[in-house]
């Protein structure tokens, strides 16, 4: 490649020796600030800062007592049902009549409850063991609700008791009442599929909880208010014109204690 003498001249000229050297252009030396005090508010906050986290868990809304599911003792056709569903039952009271080769059977509740599902049809043939109906505990009508969170097994442990939990209730729209407010009260052992059948009363349930392994059962107490219909505390001030009811399913979101930034990158 070529050079002009002109340039190479110049730059052999022993006038140039003297020039100071530039290490930086302005510009550079602001860029270079800003970097250096980003970096350093992000290291203090990281240390001195806190991040809340949340975990979310599918759930429905029940009573504390959980429900039972109700099987027929005896083998035969059904004749009659004698309640109906949301129905309110003492312990013992009839529920369905039963054609055996012994007579007329009739099958009763075991314990008070809400009469929740009826799976038998008059007409049908039920054999001994089998399910008929679901009954929901309650001790009356102004028996508060609970929420039953399922949360994955390998995350319960980090749920802590007294954690305020946000609940998006399946029958209420969030985007107009907002979510329903609750705290956790209890959180138990990993669940099994039969053991979350039995106390939801709803093999179907049972399965939908457990598809991702023995999940968690944390107990979320919903808190009160009178200001609204439901008489349970929502993110709105009024929450939803109408009662919930039990059995609905719900999601739940915990919220776990804060953390520091920089406890993600320590070991």
């Amino acid at each position: 490649m070529q050079f002009r003498k002109q340039a190479l001249s110049k730059l052999q000229s022993p006038e140039q020796l003297d020039l100071p050297v530039r290490f930086a252009r302005p510009q550079g030396l602001l860029v270079l600030s800003i970097t250096v005090a980003v970096m350093a508010a992000a290291c203090f906050w990281a240390v001195t800062g806190t991040v809340a986290t949340t975990l979310s868990a599918p759930g429905i809304l029940t009573h504390a007592k959980g429900s039972y599911i109700l099987q027929s003792p005896v083998a035969g056709q059904i004749t009659e049902v004698l309640a109906e569903e949301g129905e309110s039952l003492p312990a013992d009271a009839p529920l369905l009549k039963v054609r055996t080769e012994q007579g007329n059977q009739v099958v009763r509740t075991i314990d008070a409850g809400r009469l929740t599902t009826v799976t038998a049809t008059i007409g049908a043939v039920v054999t001994t063991g089998a399910d008929v109906a679901s009954v929901e505990r309650v001790d009356g009508t102004d028996d508060p609700l609970v929420v039953m969170l399922y949360v994955p097994g390998n995350k319960g442990a980090a749920v802590p008791v007294g954690a305020s939990v946000d609940l998006t209730v399946q029958s209420v729209p969030s985007q107009q009442y907002g979510v329903l407010r609750g705290r956790v009260t209890a959180v138990g052992r990993p669940r099994t599929q039969q053991q979350i059948t039995r106390f939801l009363g709803d093999g179907q349930l049972g399965e939908q909880f457990s598809r991702q392994g023995r999940p968690v059962a944390v107990l979320v107490k919903l808190d009160r208010s009178a200001a609204t219909e439901s008489g349970y505390r929502w993110s709105s001030a009024q929450g939803p014109p109408y009662a919930i009811d039990s059995m609905t399913l719900a999601t739940g979101s915990v919220h776990l204690a804060d953390r520091r930034p920089i406890d993600w990158l320590l070991p």
